[in-house]
């Protein structure tokens, strides 16, 4: 069966990483929300950092941007960055947890 398009954005943005973390955004639990409308092709990303004044911050949004534009049947994204709920710990999954000694 034919991935649908969330999916192949859920992979991309997996391939994603903050650069002082070992961890993917998805991972890391910094996407709190993924539309997409599949017919039209467009994409809504809402997601946060680990910390306001992230350092990187410009050029993870413009990774997470460029890689879902670059996804096969997108016509139009749009990055939403928010800090309302704040990032914490507890939005990793347990991976990403296991994998940064949190477990």
């Amino acid at each position: 069966m034919e991935p649908v398009l969330r999916d192949k954005i859920e992979e991309v943005l997996k391939t994603v990483h903050d650069p002082e973390i070992p961890v993917n955004i998805w991972e890391l639990g910094l996407v709190y929300k993924l539309d997409v409308d599949e017919a039209a092709g467009k994409v809504k990303i809402t997601m946060t950092l680990t910390a306001p004044a992230c350092p990187v911050a410009g050029d993870i949004i413009a990774e997470v941007q460029q890689k879902a534009e670059s996804v096969e049947g997108v016509t139009d994204v749009h990055v939403h960055l928010t800090f309302d709920p704040p990032w914490t710990k507890d939005m990793m999954s347990e991976e990403a947890k296991l994998e940064l000694g949190f477990l």
